[in-house]
């Protein structure tokens, strides 16, 4: 169960992106080059539409984290933009803004993105912009008071006033038991506080180098000038020295297999599920993300149609599928009647998924969730700047995605092969093999005003 950490505004434009009759795979256009600093430039060139996404993914997620300095991925993501020496205090949001555009920034336990997304004849100005805070970011005693601050009151709207958030936060405890996995993105508010200075300017120098980072641009470019205007704002930049390795290695057991816990906001109770399945791009990955769908995803899955439509046990089923470079999980959260008994509502998520295991998945159920999945990846909706490929955003941050976490940025073209090749006896072993006892969290979520 995950939120971005940190939202602004979004807006969506639309590319073209062919799919060629013939082939299954997509068919977008992209060069690669590497400066001598380390750092991965993507280009994708075209002209359907005059706006340009500019993508900078940074390898440092929650997992990068010490014991007792949890937070400072978010922390940075906020840092970022509190000016460099060229930029003012929030002087970014201001450029992007009045030259028609929008950006955005997230924190993951694995990885912080930041985009831009503007007119193409701003091109410019947005490598401008992120050139001047990778090499010379404000790193002040006044800044990190207002972050820190800023952070707090995140933690506040977002998770803390938001019934079943708190709750679902220990979940990654629950699940991992290696704390680079199991602690939050958001941090501890104790560990932000105890931040030093110094502590934040070494976490940068590490972190936020042009050797750990990739750069994608995708829209109406011209690949030349595009290039050149990267060498001159970024080629300049120092590399740093490597990061330190992180070891993410998980047993296949969850840390807790069972916890009741209360929730102060919540009128109804609910019940969260989550299984610890291996990283994303493995070979089980594929039939899990579409198993993930068949039982979980939308209201003709079949979770959905037991709990809400047929029996009207549950008021709503949601799923999310967590795709890290290790370790990762897949959780259902049932938010479910006061007179229904929560150990009800486990065993009808429990049968369905037996069902799946004993019986199988049918070839029309298993071609129509691929079906879904081809058509999120390629058309555009209200939430498909992210994901589609017909959007230069879309583009941009898939293509920094596959370089930075796969080193092969072609899967932005091929890796739906993978999902449309899965089979019905595949998603039956991944039934067997990962939903199970051993890799299962199960969290009670009760209102405080019910007496447990």
């Amino acid at each position: 169960m995950k939120k971005l950490l940190c939202t602004t505004s979004l807006i969506v434009f639309l590319a073209a992106a062919s799919l060629p009759a013939s082939s299954q795979s997509f068919n977008t256009p992209f060069t690669q080059f590497q400066l001598n600093n380390g750092l991965r430039v993507l280009l994708s060139e075209d002209h359907s539409a005059p706006v340009v996404a500019v993508a900078v993914y940074y390898d440092v997620g929650s997992r990068n984290e010490v014991k007792g300095r949890s937070g400072f991925a978010h922390l940075f993501e906020h840092m970022m933009f509190q000016g460099s020496e060229n930029v003012g205090k929030a002087e970014h949001f201001k450029y992007v803004e009045s030259n028609g555009g929008t950006l955005n920034a997230s924190t993951h336990a694995d990885f912080t993105n930041y985009y831009d997304y503007l007119p193409s004849s701003q091109l410019e100005l947005a490598l401008w912009l992120e050139s001047d805070r990778m090499r010379s970011l404000k790193i002040t005693p006044e800044n990190l008071k207002n972050q820190k601050d800023a952070v707090k009151e995140e933690k506040r709207l977002s998770y803390d006033n938001q019934a079943y958030w708190p709750a679902l936060l220990k979940m990654d405890e629950m699940v991992f038991r290696n704390w680079a996995n199991s602690h939050s993105p958001i941090g501890s508010m104790e560990d932000l506080d105890a931040a030093s200075i110094a502590d934040v300017k070494q976490f940068f120098d590490i972190y936020y180098a042009p050797n750990n980072a990739v750069l994608a641009i995708a829209g109406d470019i011209d690949s030349v000038r595009a290039e050149a205007l990267v060498r001159k704002y970024f080629g300049t930049i120092p590399r740093q020295q490597p990061t330190p390795p992180v070891d993410v290695s998980e047993p296949e057991a969850v840390a807790e297999p069972r916890t009741v816990t209360t929730d102060q906001l919540a009128q109804v109770p609910a019940l969260a599920i989550a299984w610890k399945i291996p990283a994303r791009s493995s070979a089980d990955f594929y039939p899990i993300a579409l198993l993930k769908s068949i039982l979980f995803d939308g209201e003709s899955a079949r979770v959905y149609r037991a709990l809400v439509k047929e029996k009207e046990l549950a008021l709503e089923v949601t799923g999310t599928l967590e795709a890290r470079r290790g370790p990762s999980q897949v959780a259902v959260l049932a938010v479910h009647k006061a007179t229904v008994k929560p150990e009800t509502v486990e065993a009808m998520i429990e049968a369905e998924i037996e069902r799946v295991k004993t019986e199988g998945v049918g070839a029309a159920e298993l071609s129509k969730v691929k079906n879904q999945y081809r058509l999120a990846r390629f058309a555009a909706g209200s939430e498909g700047e992210f994901s589609s490929l017909q959007t230069p955003l879309g583009r941009a941050m898939a293509l920094a995605e596959y370089t930075m976490f796969d080193g092969e940025p072609s899967l932005i073209n091929n890796e739906i092969d993978r999902y449309l090749a899965v089979t019905p006896e595949q998603l039956r072993e991944a039934a067997r093999r990962y939903f199970g006892a051993v890799n299962r969290s199960v969290l009670f979520i009760r209102p405080a005003k019910e007496k447990l």
